[in-house]
């Protein structure tokens, strides 16, 4: 597999379905942690731009909060608490005390339990939404394909968040 010249992986080009949206998913949870690298901890808390509390660490928490929702909640079944959900602010409130280093850990631990949850599930098995969402949606039924469209989706439109974040701290800009 090619690399990209920071060390990501690079998706094929011709691959067959699944195998072309997990590693679209890879390489954007590989964008995610490239753009954390390199900055200390007061700099993961420094905001994107006012009003906006959106920041580099907000980010990883939300991502964490994400990866369990959709692949242990919906796709597994699991009723097991979000790591941030407590403090319902979808992972984007800080704790002074806890920072990247313990983010990025439990935000590895996530993406492990979702690489296993999605494990001998094919892209047309589902999962069940909450009855909230599924009122707004339409149904209760969601497939694993829907599921790693949209944490693609979903990582794309953050990393875009953390590409300004990182610009802003420090000038680098990249893909």
């Amino acid at each position: 597999m090619t690399k990209t010249p920071d060390g990501r992986t690079i998706p094929p080009l011709q691959a067959g379905e699944r195998a072309m949206l997990e590693s679209w998913l890879e390489y954007h949870r590989d964008t995610l942690v490239l753009k954390c690298t390199g900055v200390d901890d007061a700099q993961t808390r420094l905001a994107s731009a006012e009003p906006s509390q959106l920041t580099l660490l907000g980010l990883v928490r939300h991502m964490a909060d994400v990866e369990r929702k959709w692949f242990q909640h919906v796709l597994a079944g699991r009723d097991v608490p979000l790591p941030y959900g407590e403090e319902k602010s979808y992972g984007f409130a800080l704790d002074p005390d806890r920072g990247m280093d313990e983010a990025l850990a439990t935000w590895r631990a996530e993406t492990d339990a979702s690489r296993a949850s999605a494990a001998g599930v094919t892209l047309d098995d589902t999962g069940q939404l909450p009855e909230q969402e599924a009122v707004m949606i339409g149904s209760r039924d969601v497939s694993l394909r829907w599921i790693l469209l949209h944490m693609i989706e979903e990582y794309a439109r953050h990393n875009g968040h953390a590409d300004l974040i990182r610009e802003r701290i420090d000038g680098a800009t990249g893909v």
